[in-house]
């Protein structure tokens, strides 16, 4: 089996790149790093090809060893053929492994091992093949044993029947062909188990699809409401056709044994096959489903952690609440706290005006002009309040919505025990919500990925497989953006690329002790990082007013030497990075020919300009900004045809959630997306980006609010 040559073919790159990419992963470095510093080595393959290689590249090699353990298994039974060796080796995946391996697996106690104990395996060979002129009966009386357990004809012959239809069922021939013609024509059905009880899945109550057809959405509604216990759920099989397919493959012509097969092939498929293809239809639409689901979480979450930060503000985060009042906290510019307290201007107190003028007090004294509201209880009271405070305030304030997703799990985590110790969880809450808008990436990067609700049925979904997926975007995204050595928390610093919880953990201590980074290599004298995890984690490290101007650029220090040669040859000095002075590009006409003086190549080469010339860059900045709000817009105002800008929060299958400002996002269906055919919402948009809608359905009872982007 040549991997290199099957990733090849499905990932769409030469095979020197798919081996050249697995001699890195196999040496220990990670994507980010292969991403960012070894494209001359890839072929410039990007992070996406090299996830997909890398979760492929598991994959196979687990397929590999499973083969190994089977071929191993058959060949102690002394049952290996070539044709059967031949049939293993082919095999493409695990279930078709698995198919092939059945009949030699070690089976529990069924009727058909039964019965070969009690001898009963030759009579079966006997009416298989189908050869002989006796009844079954005549045949089936040499079998009658009373001591093996074998009373009467009857018995024996019912046994033989038996392990004929274990026979058929393990066939891996007949399993795969019945499989294809499930998927591809049978049906999957949802009714209600009480249709007279009203549920969120009543579109499901007396619901049926084509397998082949059936959204990913669907499939994962349908096994939350069987979960609930709400709906039953089966699937339609074409079951005449596959006996009859069947028996017409297993019978050889007219003989005294006709019968019997037909009888066996039909209980096989029946007792054995067709509940186990059910179970793997299910399985294989769910786990497809959630591939799915977890494929767009994933770039939700990415879209989410790239929003561009909101930088050099003071802001005022706002956890909202009725009876124990609202938390607030004022964060300054670098994310330091200044100052905390509680107001209650909701029900029960209703303390409006001492809150409002509580608030002004703040504003003036710490001059903040944006306010961090969470979208949580309370969040509509008090945003009619923070409306008022703004018309009130003589200075220019802003307000924004921000989503509270995953803001109880960290305010009630150790890390923010540790970070906020004289706080309780409202306060922590609060300075979450401004710092979420100050950095979203270094503060969301605090909380369990799947806590940040930016996904579809994601309690549904396979933890283990979520969790790395979530894993891997939060990492890609913080090695995207690098972090700044001297501030970044432990959280932060244990995504980047070669760095664990133990060393992130290190080079806060080690900060702690010494004070602050001067250069990338004091890296190397932090507790237990070597020269493999500085190798991965240095150019991702950014070191502002440091001893070396290129340790704020994502110039890898194994390049320096030539990054200054570089520098050099064209007038230019370290320093001239620091003041933004430094122009290149435009004076190269040829860069392979400068790589080739400066012996590097001319993709690093590139890349180093860009890093020169635009020191310390966010990639964040090109997103679209977020909306700033400075008045109340209600759900009662909202009216047909009015047209808005909004911000989308979240994107599933079936179309995209966006906020309008009513606390209340409205959806825009995915035919309602553009004039032209859209394949799936991301196409179209991303989380984060700021749209233009128009209303076209306001369902008040329901509290569901309809948008087109078709204008």
């Amino acid at each position: 089996m040549n991997i290199s040559e099957i990733l090849s073919k499905e990932i769409e790159i030469k095979q020197w790149q798919v081996e050249a990419t697995i001699k890195l992963i196999d040496e220990g470095n990670t994507i980010p790093f292969i991403a960012r510093y070894r494209k001359p080595v890839t072929g410039e393959l990007n992070d996406e090809q090299l996830r997909k290689l890398e979760e492929r590249l598991k994959y196979l090699r687990n397929l590999v060893e499973k083969k190994e353990s089977v071929i191993s298994s058959i060949e102690e039974q002394g049952k290996m053929t070539p044709q059967l060796y031949e049939k293993i080796e082919e095999a493409m995946t695990i279930v078709a492994v698995d198919d092939i391996y059945r009949p030699y697996r070690s089976k529990r106690k069924t009727r058909a091992t039964e019965a070969k104990a009690k001898g009963l395996d030759g009579l079966a060979d006997i009416f298989l093949a189908q050869n002989s002129d006796n009844t079954p009966e005549h045949e089936a009386r040499k079998y009658v044993n009373p001591e093996k357990g074998v009373e009467t004809i009857e018995q024996a012959i019912q046994g033989a029947k038996d392990i004929i239809a274990e026979i058929v069922s393990d066939n891996a021939e007949f399993r795969k062909a019945i499989r294809n013609a499930v998927i591809k024509n049978g049906r999957i059905f949802s009714v209600a188990k009480n249709p007279e009880e009203s549920s969120v899945y009543e579109d499901y109550y007396d619901y049926q699809e084509a397998i082949e057809k059936i959204p990913g959405h669907r499939i994962l509604a349908m096994n939350r409401g069987e979960k609930e216990k709400v709906l039953h759920v089966s699937i339609q099989m074409p079951d005449e056709n596959i006996i009859f397919t069947l028996q017409k493959a297993v019978l050889k012509g007219n003989s005294p044994f006709t019968q019997i097969i037909r009888e066996a092939v039909e209980d096989g498929y029946v007792r054995l096959i067709q509940p186990a293809i059910e179970r793997e239809i299910r399985n294989m639409l769910t786990e497809r489903a959630q591939t799915k689901a977890i494929s767009v979480f994933g770039q939700n979450l990415k879209q989410l952690l790239m929003q561009p930060p909101i930088a050099g503000r003071t802001v005022l985060g706002w956890d909202p609440a009725f009876r124990t009042g609202c938390k607030l906290a004022v964060v300054d510019s670098t994310g330091k706290v200044l100052d905390t307290t509680v107001i209650y201007p909701t029900a029960p107190q209703n303390k409006v005006e001492e809150s409002k003028k509580t608030v002004l007090n703040l504003i003036a004294k710490y001059h903040i002009s944006l306010i961090s509201l969470g979208n949580g209880t309370a969040s509509r009271e008090s945003e009619v309040i923070v409306a008022d405070i703004i018309k009130e305030c003589p200075s220019k304030v802003e307000y924004i919505i921000v989503n509270e997703a995953g803001a109880s799990v960290y305010s009630a985590s150790k890390l923010a025990a540790e970070e906020f110790p004289n706080y309780d969880v409202g306060l922590r809450s609060a300075a979450s919500m401004a710092r979420r808008l100050q950095d979203p990436l270094a503060e969301l990067v605090k909380i369990e990925p799947k806590a940040i609700g930016v996904g579809q049925y994601q309690h549904d979904m396979n933890q283990k497989k979520l969790e790395e997926t979530l894993e891997t975007v939060v990492e890609d995204c913080v090695n995207c953006v690098g972090v700044d050595l001297n501030t970044a928390s432990v959280s932060l610093l244990s995504y980047v690329s070669g760095i664990n919880k133990t060393l992130a953990k290190n080079i806060v201590t080690y900060r702690e002790e010494n004070g602050q980074f001067m250069s990338r290599k004091d890296l190397r004298k932090v507790s237990k990082l070597g020269p493999k995890a500085f190798e991965q984690c240095a150019g991702f490290m950014r070191i502002r007013d440091g001893k070396e101007p290129l340790d704020n650029t994502g110039v890898h220090p194994e390049s320096y030497d030539v990054a200054k040669k570089l520098l050099k040859k064209y007038g230019f000095t370290s320093e001239d990075i620091i003041s933004q002075k430094v122009r290149i590009s435009k004076e190269i006409k040829d860069t392979k020919a400068i790589a080739r003086e400066l012996e590097t190549d001319d993709i690093t080469l590139r890349d180093m300009i860009l890093e020169m010339e635009k020191p310390g860059r966010d990639p964040r900045n090109t997103m679209p900004k977020p909306i700033l709000k400075s008045d109340v817009l209600e759900f009662d105002d909202l009216k047909e045809g009015m047209e808005l800008k909004g911000t989308v929060r979240n994107v599933i299958d079936f179309g995209a959630f966006v906020d309008i400002g009513v606390h209340q996002d409205g959806l825009v269906h995915i035919s309602e997306m553009s004039n032209q055919f859209v394949k799936h919402p991301l196409d179209v948009v991303s989380v984060g980006d700021v749209v233009s809608v128009r209303v076209i359905g306001v369902d008040k009872r329901r509290k569901r609010i309809q948008l087109t982007m078709k204008f």
